[in-house]
């Protein structure tokens, strides 16, 4: 069992932590499905005022919902639309203040105000994107995003391991 408390005086040291423990989680395990799994909950558990956490894969050039820490969310998303469609195709990170100024802002969960989704990219192609949510305008800053960048590198390589080793891994059909 594992028991991660990650608490920092700032943000830059909370996500140094997080990317840590991160990696230690990820460590030696193939699959990508619990790597996934892993990373939400650990995610969900560390950071505040989230009010879902978790992954859109890249199946065949369509996000489909993977593991997930928050409410019932949608389950298919096409490159382009809302947020993670357009981290999706962009493969940028996007970071929204306020979802509901978003054009084409999918209203999963219509308590979610801002957003922040990181693609999670191997080898310039798309595997997944990592989709935060929060129920406060403006709750995902700069170090939010760079923190989270590196948490996608980490997960990239994990999975990375995981493509060679199973196969159940994220397709790279984009």
């Amino acid at each position: 069992m594992y028991d991660f408390k990650i608490a920092a005086a700032d943000t830059a040291t909370l996500y140094r932590d997080l990317a840590s423990a991160l990696e230690g989680l990820l460590a030696g395990e193939p699959d990508p499905i619990a790597n996934m799994a892993n990373a939400a909950a650990l995610i969900w558990e560390t950071l505040p005022d989230l009010n879902w956490a978790g992954f859109y894969r890249n199946l065949g050039g369509e996000l489909v919902l993977g593991p997930f820490q928050g409410r019932p969310a949608c389950i298919r998303i096409a490159f382009g639309s809302g947020v993670c469609g357009a981290a999706a195709t962009t493969l940028q990170p996007q970071r929204v203040e306020d979802v509901n100024a978003f054009p084409g802002h999918i209203a999963c969960d219509s308590a979610s105000a801002s957003e922040l989704v990181v693609p999670i990219v191997r080898d310039g192609k798309l595997l997944a994107v990592l989709d935060l949510d929060s129920p406060h305008t403006s709750r995902f800053t700069a170090e939010d995003e760079a923190g989270c960048v590196r948490l996608a590198e980490i997960l990239a390589h994990a999975l990375r391991y995981a493509s060679s080793t199973s196969s159940a891994a994220p397709q790279d059909e984009r």
